[in-house]
């Protein structure tokens, strides 16, 4: 029998956001909360292991820009990449704060009732929190 699926504080705050955007409780509370960033296939066990970098990956849509999903928890993980078999638990902030330059959205549990995408400003200045 399958366990219901429990609502993370996460996704809460993503149900929040998608009400009004500018609920800073809600940014903060993402911002504090673990992502599943999906290890991309071509990553290697050891690259994958290396607490010190993190394997981005990119998802690119035709006349969009590239894309970064993570997930709030595995059912949602599970729901848009069924085929990925490896991730790695992040601190949103703590990738936040080591952002790429440049034009790289991010996307937020992207399958679900709640997504979120924010460019790379977006990231960078929302999700970022100091010695994060």
């Amino acid at each position: 029998m399958e366990t219901p699926h429990t609502t993370t504080p996460a996704e809460r705050a993503l149900d929040a956001l998608a009400q009004n955007t500018e609920d800073t409780t809600a940014l903060a509370t993402l911002a504090s909360s673990d992502v599943l960033v999906p290890v991309p296939d071509d990553v290697s066990e050891e690259d994958a292991a290396d607490p010190g970098a993190v394997a981005l990956p990119v998802i690119e849509h035709p006349g969009g820009e590239p894309t970064v999903p993570v997930f709030t928890s595995e059912p949602e993980l599970a729901g848009l990449l069924p085929f990925v078999s490896r991730y790695r638990l992040v601190p949103l902030g703590a990738l936040a704060a080591q952002w790429p330059t440049g034009d790289l959205a991010l996307t937020i549990d992207g399958a679900s009732r709640h997504p979120l995408t924010l460019t790379s400003e977006g990231v960078r200045t929302l999700l970022a929190r100091p010695g994060g």
